[in-house]
């Protein structure tokens, strides 16, 4: 699909759908959270477990005292965040946040969770030092408006780091395309019996605007900085930037 319509035309049906079945989504996440983690490590082939790490080692890198992971799903990514002086995770959906207090309680990590609209965070302007979103700035209902809630939370050369899929590139894309449009409905249907999450997932992937023009994004958000790093043949790109000082041109 992606390679028929242009980027601004994808990101409006991406934002369309995302807005017109919000309810459905928080209610699809729901039904999946069971087997949520089963299916990433089957459909990623255990990739996203390095995908993961990846994300820690930047973090770490930064040495944040507060950070939040935003649409934190199962809690994965914040657990694994053992740098971190302070941990929060939000998500809005229950289940999964139910899944990620229940990982915690066997974990030397024990995030402070909370439910929220990454949207309308109840979080104080400039309080956090790091924010990070694994596999969840697809959802976004409005995705201008999620990247500047996330701006607003982060104190001024704060870091945010994304991990996201994107469009496979390279001589393996059309092997790696097939896998994402094709594997993830049939072993959704099997495994979890709910097909429908997994084609939205396919389907999302494929409108979403990832590489150079999420980078666009973030710095029109106010980031600076900003880098993307395809991983695994560009299945996944981690995005980073940190939020601009107050008066630094963006």
């Amino acid at each position: 699909m992606s390679r028929y319509l242009p980027r601004a035309t994808l990101a409006a049906v991406r934002e369309a759908l995302v807005a017109k079945r919000k309810p459905e989504i928080r209610g699809m996440f729901g039904r999946i959270a069971h087997r949520y983690d089963l299916l990433n490590r089957m459909l990623s082939l255990g990739c996203d477990r390095g995908w993961r790490r990846a994300v820690a080692a930047r973090v770490a890198a930064a040495g944040p005292g507060r950070l939040l992971d935003a649409c934190t799903g199962t809690g994965d990514l914040a657990l694994g965040q053992d740098a971190v002086a302070a941990i929060y995770g939000c998500d809005f959906s229950l289940p999964m946040l139910a899944l990620a207090r229940a990982k915690a309680a066997a974990s030397a990590t024990r995030p402070g969770w909370f439910a929220a609209d990454v949207l309308r965070l109840p979080v104080a302007d400039g309080a956090l030092d790091a924010v990070t979103v694994g596999f969840g700035i697809r959802n976004f209902e409005d995705l201008e408006a999620g990247l500047a809630e996330l701006a607003r939370v982060l104190r001024p050369r704060g870091l945010l780091v994304i991990l996201e899929f994107s469009t496979p590139r390279g001589r393996l894309a059309p092997a790696l395309r097939w896998w994402v449009r094709r594997v993830p409905p049939l072993v959704g249907r099997l495994l979890s019996g709910d097909d429908e999450a997994y084609r939205y997932l396919a389907a999302s992937v494929a409108t979403f605007p990832d590489g150079g023009e999420l980078c666009s994004r973030l710095a029109a958000a106010g980031f600076t900085g900003v880098r993307a790093t395809p991983l695994t043949g560009g299945v996944a790109t981690l995005y980073e930037g940190t939020r601009a000082d107050d008066g630094e041109e963006r």
